[in-house]
């Protein structure tokens, strides 16, 4: 039974890294997004945190995501007097994702979710071994 508790936990890393993954789709899909009006704020970085949630019939901790957030960190600003978003000076607001970081936040969720695929396979295997040998 503890190799069915540990498939489970482990399936709960691969829904929440999913979770992580899709918004951080979303940031890079927006990373070069501006607004239309002078003054309005262009696409704001998402982030996913994660909880430890006691599932209290299985005896187990599962991760969840807990909720996303927006980054609060500054706008970058380039200088763009044609565009319609400019400001005054000439400057249009930027969403505050880093493509980079993005780009490292993905093969961290990635490998973290091949992590936990690899758990469920070897449980698996553990477990048709298992019924393999008690039918000797």
């Amino acid at each position: 039974m503890d190799l069915v508790k540990s498939m489970m936990v482990a399936a709960s890393g691969m829904r929440a890294q999913t979770a992580r993954m899709k918004v951080i789709a979303e940031n890079i899909a927006n990373a070069n997004s501006t607004t239309e009006k002078p003054g309005a704020e262009p696409y704001r970085r998402r982030m996913v945190s994660f909880a430890d949630t006691l599932d209290r019939q299985l005896g187990v901790h599962m991760v969840r995501v807990r909720k996303t957030v927006e980054d609060q960190s500054e706008f970058a600003l380039r200088y763009d007097p044609s565009n319609p978003a400019a400001d005054e000076k000439g400057y249009v607001k930027t969403p505050n994702v880093n493509p980079l970081i993005e780009a490292m936040d993905m093969r961290e969720a990635q490998k973290s979710y091949e992590a936990n695929l690899n758990v469920i396979d070897s449980a698996r295997r553990m477990l048709a071994r298992t019924i393999e040998l008690l039918k000797s």
